[in-house]
């Protein structure tokens, strides 16, 4: 059996893989920027399907968000080989996943717009590094994060419409501090952050909601797409993968034809694409 494992922050999708079947499982999201061994070790303890096929499972692929160095990428293999004794772990980041997941072993650029954001080159073999992927605090426009920062700070300054403002009150019992504390003094600030994504969904016919995602997908690409897009040409195509690509779609495309830009496809969750790529594969 095997086991493949794409994570955001908020949450990680599984897939393991047995001669007859695929069990499917999700859990809370790992990265190393947030989580040690011991979280990761506790984590997986808490799910029976995970206990149930611990010792059954010989190779997992993990790829997520902030396994970008070896040591971080050492956080992780150790969390998982600590549980898996009998697998051997292979870990790569998001980038990786997203490349695997679209481009079948052919140049193109790869974005992601999820929890965070990224975009980067791959060659057919490899994701050709860059200096993006500065995490949300400074970074990663266009994400759920910087989306969930940008409307909060329109509701906290005053700037934000009445009818939001009011549909805003409706779903969330928040007052000022309480932000203001899950910001700044409460643990795992971007897990808040992005959590106001349905918000987002639900009121997206609105033109302050439509202005704020298209403002974000704009940032986005004249910040990480289109510089790579410039550096190796317009003759490769262009992937998105993550959850916020594929629920505003059609706002990215807007966006994107406003630049001149063709985007070959947009995949919600690259789990099923690097299931058939590992299921081959073994």
């Amino acid at each position: 059996m095997i086991a493949i494992v794409y994570s955001g922050s908020r949450y990680s999708n599984w897939r393991l893989i047995g001669k007859n079947e695929v069990v499917e499982v999700r859990t809370n999201g790992i990265n190393p920027f947030f989580n040690d061994e011991k979280f990761i070790n506790q984590l997986l303890n808490k799910n029976s399907k995970l206990i149930n096929n611990a010792e059954a499972i010989k190779k997992i692929y993990f790829f997520g968000a902030g396994a970008s160095s070896k040591e971080r990428k050492e956080i992780i293999k150790n969390g998982l080989s600590n549980f898996f004794k009998f697998s051997k772990v292979y870990v790569e980041n998001d980038l990786d996943a997203a490349a695997k997941a679209s481009c079948d072993e052919k140049p193109g650029i790869v974005c992601i717009i999820g929890s965070g954001s990224n975009a980067a080159f791959f060659d057919g073999k490899k994701i050709i590094k860059n200096n993006f992927g500065l995490g949300y605090a400074i970074a990663d426009e266009g994400s759920a994060t910087w989306m969930g920062k940008t409307l909060l700070k329109a509701y906290l300054s005053g700037n934000m419409p009445e009818d939001i403002k009011l549909a805003f009150d409706r779903k969330y019992d928040l007052d000022r501090r309480l932000m203001m504390d899950k910001i700044y003094k409460l643990p795992h600030p971007n897990l808040f952050l992005n959590s106001f994504t349905s918000f987002l969904i639900e009121n997206r016919s609105s033109p302050f909601i439509i202005n704020l995602v298209k403002s974000g997908f704009s940032l986005f690409m004249d910040t990480y797409l289109l510089p790579v897009y410039q550096s190796y040409g317009a003759k490769h195509p262009i992937y998105f993968v993550g959850t916020v690509a594929a629920f505003f779609q059609d706002f990215l495309r807007e966006v994107a034809d406003e630049k001149q830009i063709q985007i070959s496809s947009v995949i919600k969750e690259p789990i099923y694409n690097l299931l058939n790529y590992y299921a081959n594969k073994n």
